[in-house]
């Protein structure tokens, strides 16, 4: 249930073309090792997240983080795929990984990042097609970019208890 401009105490209706299309996204929130800054990266595809997309996603990473990056990872299935642990393997001069226990999406801030995403004016988004849900989610994410909120859900998650201070 989201706030809508609709008059009080009037149901709103939105009428949508339904179709089976899905919009998908990967992403990450990067914390310096100085923990000084915090950047938020997301990467949008048509369709579900497969291994492909997570190794693309992380290629794409690499090209903006420096140094030996620590990835802390949910148990989706694209992310223990064969495809993909055979990547971390030729990746560990910089890349490692560590497990999030299963069902606790709480501890993992990147849920902070969808929830943000998602909410707002984009709750009551009704497109013709992706490109327009895919426009509002870049925007909603330069709005996340803006206000630094990336570092509210780095704290909320609480993982990390040094930023707390």
């Amino acid at each position: 249930m989201r706030r809508t401009w609709w008059p009080k105490g009037q149901t709103p209706v939105l009428r949508a073309p339904f179709n089976w299309k899905r919009l998908s996204s990967i992403g990450a929130i990067a914390l310096s090792p100085d923990r000084r800054r915090v950047r938020a990266f997301l990467r949008q595809h048509p369709g579900p997240i497969r291994a492909e997309q997570v190794v693309a996603f992380l290629r794409g990473l690499r090209r903006h983080m420096r140094g030996r990056v620590l990835v802390v990872w949910d148990r989706l299935g694209a992310h223990r795929s064969r495809l993909t642990q055979t990547y971390l393997e030729s990746q560990r001069h910089w890349l490692e990984v560590e497990w999030l226990p299963a069902y606790a999406p709480e501890l993992n801030p990147v849920e902070y990042l969808w929830s943000s995403l998602k909410g707002g004016d984009t709750g009551n988004l009704c497109s013709e097609g992706l490109a327009g849900v895919s426009a509002q989610v870049a925007r909603r994410l330069r709005r996340v970019r803006r206000k630094d909120l990336a570092w509210s859900f780095l704290k909320h998650s609480g993982l990390y208890p040094s930023l707390l201070r």
